[in-house]
């Protein structure tokens, strides 16, 4: 039931961000049509929405570009020549250098866990938002038909917000840290492997969020019947119930996200 005022491209074209550009135009289609967005669009009383809905675009379209940097130093990384010393054909010399420092890996690694982290925290924001009778426009606590006898969706929720809060801990830079070794002729590292092997877990608890946020807002968004969600957005609808049931009644769920 949010407002589709902050997705007006101009918003957008006026900053000139192009992650924020492209994911407010994907937004706008994805809720193209939506009976459930038209039905309170006159007699709304509402002045904004809160920030996890009103500047999705700007949060994770930043998220997309500090991505798409990171993955530019990566893909430079990958061809490049890091070995020490280093063969230079053309000049017929064999030089040391220090191409082997992972600095601008581990940059690279320190940016993707911001975004990483930064994601799930918006998500995370929005699933509390579902839960929360006072905030979510009339949904029943929990997401549950029964609440007060079901928890429902209570305890996932509570389960995002420690994903999150981990993601928040090991998102804290690593290219920062250095401890010096071989004699103080290795003074100064990167600990980019520290940083990459992090993402691996942060990535998991990422999508577990995003996992309940999904089961979240389809649980939502049968509440709203007869009132129908966009086309596209129907058919993610549908694809998950393939997989994931209607929450009825408490059952364990861990499986279902897996």
């Amino acid at each position: 039931m949010g407002s589709t005022a902050p997705l007006q491209p101009e918003i957008h074209l006026l900053r000139g961000h192009r992650g924020q550009i492209e994911a407010g135009e994907t937004m706008s289609t994805l809720l193209d049509g939506s009976e459930i967005r038209d039905s309170h669009m006159v007699d709304d009383a509402r002045v904004q929405d809160p920030y996890c809905i009103r500047c999705q675009p700007q949060v994770t379209g930043a998220a997309m570009d500090v991505l798409r940097m990171a993955s530019q130093t990566l893909e430079i990384e990958a061809n490049a020549a890091t070995d020490n010393p280093l063969v230079l054909v053309e000049a017929n010399l064999i030089v040391s250098g220090g191409n082997f420092h992972a600095e601008p890996v581990g940059f690279a690694a320190d940016m993707i866990a911001l975004a990483v982290s930064e994601i799930g925290a918006i998500s995370q924001r929005r699933i509390a938002l579902m839960v929360d009778p006072a905030l979510s426009h009339d949904l029943p606590p929990f997401l549950t038909p029964n609440p007060g006898l079901n928890s429902g969706l209570m305890i996932a929720e509570v389960t995002t917000a420690a994903l999150m809060s981990e993601n928040k801990h090991l998102a804290n830079p690593c290219v920062t840290d250095s401890t010096p070794t071989s004699a103080n002729q290795e003074d100064h590292v990167s600990m980019a492997a520290h940083g990459a092997r992090r993402l691996m877990r942060m990535t998991k608890n990422l999508n577990y969020i995003l996992s309940v946020e999904l089961i979240c807002s389809a649980q939502g968004i049968e509440f709203r019947r007869p009132l129908q969600t966009s086309v596209p957005l129907q058919s993610v609808l549908e694809r998950l119930r393939q997989d994931v049931a209607t929450l009825e009644n408490d059952r364990y769920m861990l499986l279902e996200l897996m």
